[in-house]
């Protein structure tokens, strides 16, 4: 899934292919993917892209004051093209879900894989209003987002602290992998309570928080869309690396498994070097 440093990257990236060139056509070949109506797609065509931000993990690219935004969920993608197949694509099975041509001949297709369609489009004159964007949190990365407001946060949580980092009304834009590099970079075991965490606790965690999420941001600066995936798996140093030895300790990574998704931990680094119980327990082996 991509996540606030993907997000980030892909911002950087279409701000310097999108701004100031036209949108000629928007294409949906999955309609499922719509989640507004009015305006149409077809309202974007004729303007000029003025700005792209991003919102947590949604991106907003702005044309002329109506907004094409989309959420990325699980499985989507965003794919360049420098040259836009010929003809209008037709519905099917593929992954493509939506295609939005340029004035140059430019364009992107958004994408999805696997079964469980869960990505996002939406057409709107105030992203705020959306629905997932009216929710969120503080950005982490903003300026203000300190020690302090962080501790205030978690303050009035009483859950693990993996599940607090990936609420998007707390705190937007981290998910299930930067989730599990934050806290192996804090040292900290995922299921431990935001209600026993000591101000130090506190104090490393934000830390760790931050300096995971600018490191990753940076490494992403400057990547074209294509090879965000490979980059973003390059710099994870626990997520999606069950079986491989700790860069940091040499220790085996643990997972745990849920139903629908996992985690990954040291158990050296992060929970006295005792494994977790898998099967959605919070208590640590005996």
């Amino acid at each position: 899934m991509p996540e606030l440093p993907e997000v980030e990257a892909l911002k950087g990236f279409l701000t310097d292919q999108l701004v100031g060139r036209e949108i000629v056509r928007v294409l949906p070949v999955a309609i499922s993917v719509l989640k507004t109506y009015d305006p149409p797609l077809s309202a974007l065509e004729g303007r000029a892209v003025t700005s792209v931000a991003r919102h947590g993990k949604f991106l907003d690219i702005d044309a002329d004051g109506l907004h094409l935004v989309t959420h990325l969920a699980r499985a989507g993608w965003l794919q360049w093209k420098d040259r836009l197949p010929d003809g209008t694509p037709r519905p099917g099975k593929g992954p493509l879900a939506l295609r939005v041509a340029l004035d140059t001949g430019e364009g992107f297709d958004l994408t999805e894989a696997g079964t469980q369609k869960r990505l996002a489009v939406y057409v709107t004159e105030a992203p705020q209003e959306i629905p997932g964007i009216a929710r969120l949190g503080p950005d982490p990365l903003a300026p203000d987002f300190d020690e302090e407001r962080f501790a205030r946060l978690l303050a009035g949580e009483r859950r693990q602290i993996k599940g607090a980092l990936r609420d998007q009304s707390l705190i937007a834009g981290i998910g299930n992998a930067y989730s599990d590099e934050i806290l192996h970079a804090a040292r900290m075991s995922p299921f431990k309570l935001t209600s026993r965490l000591t101000e130090q606790e506190v104090r490393g965690l934000h830390q760790a928080l931050r300096t995971t999420l600018t490191e990753a941001v940076e490494r992403s600066r400057g990547v074209a869309a294509g090879r965000l995936k490979a980059e973003k798996k390059s710099g994870l140093r626990v997520h999606g690396r069950t079986g491989e030895p700790c860069p940091v300790c040499g220790d085996t990574i643990r997972e745990v498994s849920f139903a629908d998704s996992s985690l990954q931990y040291c158990p050296t680094c992060q929970t006295g070097g005792k494994p977790l119980a898998d099967r959605r327990l919070s208590r640590l082996l005996k």
